[in-house]
């Protein structure tokens, strides 16, 4: 377990060199080979990018074959999680990103942007803030050993309240009327991000646990997937950049400006969630995946909804696409601040909630 534990480790030391070199290669990969992502383009449906929902689908994988779905149970009888992460995601998020990306759109950086061209980013910045997130809380969670159980259930309230609230949201902050939610990418999203995987883990664990015991399931089949998460979000990042380097290269300085806002809002939306859930006495397991689900966004959704709205050049669409570009990089540093602070939180309430820490 030690040496799983060190090489796992090793592993991840270098991870942010791993990722700002992935980041390279995938602007590199955009800017000198284009016929790589135009023919990654073409497995794409709903605005999701079937390559990356693959990918996606490794990362989650050896997550849920952690959970012990009978769990599921107990946490509808511990809410508190699920309170923090409703409250932050609904309540809060979405106007504080409002108020975050507005001021410093407007206000802080007004003499580089233009005051049409800054309500567009706004619009933007809204749509990411009104779509929080589903598919990567899993790779978060995971990375912070988060409750796999928890988790699941946080993201499927989640994905139930997306379905009625981000339109009026949207709606009642900037006033559009003519919000439409691509429903088909939303269903396909849960169906690639959760159904399909959480199904395969169920029948894996189900099926090798009675048939060769959970010793052999713990000790020696589940320890063969402990770098896939990661290998898996490297390979994303590098075809998430392949598809944006050219905006990257042209459009340098306003990335900047707009990535600032973004970066205070998922900071500060993560530490309000992580410090409610250590006010209330809650484990870590389930503290850090209320934290990052509300600070990380359904990007897909947004930069559907930007496009299908105001277009693929629109400068709404160019926000939720910095959204993408700077979600991973920022994610990862707070699943390493998650980590390095998981003693701040309590051992004694883990028996309460059934749960492993």
């Amino acid at each position: 377990m030690s040496k799983e534990k060190q090489a796992l480790g090793a592993f991840e030391k270098y991870l942010t060199i791993w990722v700002i070199l992935c980041i390279i290669a995938g602007v590199t990969i955009g800017q000198f080979l284009p016929q790589v992502p135009a023919f990654l383009r073409r497995f794409e449906y709903a605005n999701i990018s079937i390559p990356i929902a693959i990918l996606i689908w490794l990362m989650i994988f050896p997550m849920t074959l952690r959970i012990d779905f009978s769990g599921i149970v107990k946490t509808a009888k511990q809410p508190r999680g699920l309170a923090i992460t409703l409250i932050t995601n609904w309540l809060i998020k979405p106007f504080t990103m409002y108020a975050i990306a507005w001021f410093f759109l407007n206000i802080v950086f007004g003499q580089w942007i233009q005051p049409d061209l800054a309500q567009e980013y706004l619009i933007g910045a809204v749509l990411l803030g009104a779509a929080p997130c589903t598919a990567m809380v899993f790779v978060w969670s995971y990375l912070t050993k988060g409750d796999p159980s928890y988790t699941l259930v946080q993201v499927a309230v989640n994905d139930i309240v997306i379905l009625f609230a981000f339109t009026p949201i949207v709606a009642l902050l900037l006033g559009l009327t003519n919000i439409v939610v691509p429903y088909d990418t939303l269903f396909l999203s849960v169906v690639l991000f959760v159904v399909i995987p959480f199904t395969a883990g169920f029948i894996t664990r189900s099926v090798l646990i009675k048939r060769r015991g959970e010793k052999f399931f713990n000790e020696r089949f589940i320890p063969k997937f402990k770098n896939i998460t990661v290998i898996g979000l490297l390979l994303t990042l590098i075809i998430i950049f392949s598809f944006q380097g050219d905006r990257i290269i042209k459009n340098p300085v306003h990335i900047a400006l707009i990535s600032v806002p973004l970066i205070i809002q998922t900071v500060f939306i993560f530490a309000l969630a992580y410090f409610w859930a250590k006010l209330w006495k809650l484990p870590h397991s389930v503290a850090a995946p209320a934290g990052m689900i509300g600070a990380s966004n359904f990007f897909e959704l947004a930069v559907a909804v930007a496009i299908s709205l105001f277009g693929p050049h629109s400068g709404a669409t160019l926000a939720t696409v910095v959204g993408v570009l700077v979600e991973v990089p920022v994610m990862l540093t707070l699943v390493k601040i998650a980590n390095k602070t998981r003693g701040w939180f309590s051992r004694e309430v883990l028996e309460e909630y059934g749960i492993d820490d």
